[in-house]
C-alpha cells in the first residue's frame, strides 16, 4: 500500500527556456557593461561583481535544493517506518 512518490522531471522545453534565458541576461549585462561610458577599472568592478552575483545565485540555488531533498528523504524513512508499524499491528490480539 506504500506510494512511491513521482519523480518530478523538466520538461527539455523549461530547460532550453531557462538555459536561453541566463545565457540572454548574461549577454546583455555584459554589454552594458562594456558600452558604458566610464573608466576600465569601473567596468572591471562591475563583471566581477555580475560573476560574484551569478556563482552566489547558483550556490544558494543549490542548497535549497539540497535542504529539500533531504527533507523529502527524511520523510520517506519515516512514512515506512509507521507503515512497517501498521503492518505488524494485528487488532484481534489479545493483550
Amino acid at each position: 500500500m506504500s506510494e512511491t512518490p513521482v519523480r518530478q522531471q523538466s520538461t527539455a522545453a523549461f530547460y532550453g527556456q531557462a538555459v536561453a534565458s541566463f545565457a540572454v541576461a548574461m549577454a546583455a549585462t555584459a554589454i552594458g557593461i562594456f558600452r558604458l561610458n566610464a573608466d576600465a577599472w569601473v567596468r572591471g568592478f562591475l563583471a566581477i561583481a555580475v560573476l560574484y552575483l551569478v556563482t552566489s545565485a547558483f550556490t544558494l540555488a543549490k542548497v535549497i535544493r539540497d535542504r529539500q531533498e533531504a527533507v523529502q528523504i527524511v520523510s520517506r524513512v519515516d512514512q515506512a517506518r509507521v507503515e512497517k508499524l501498521l503492518s505488524e499491528h494485528d487488532p484481534f490480539e489479545k493483550l
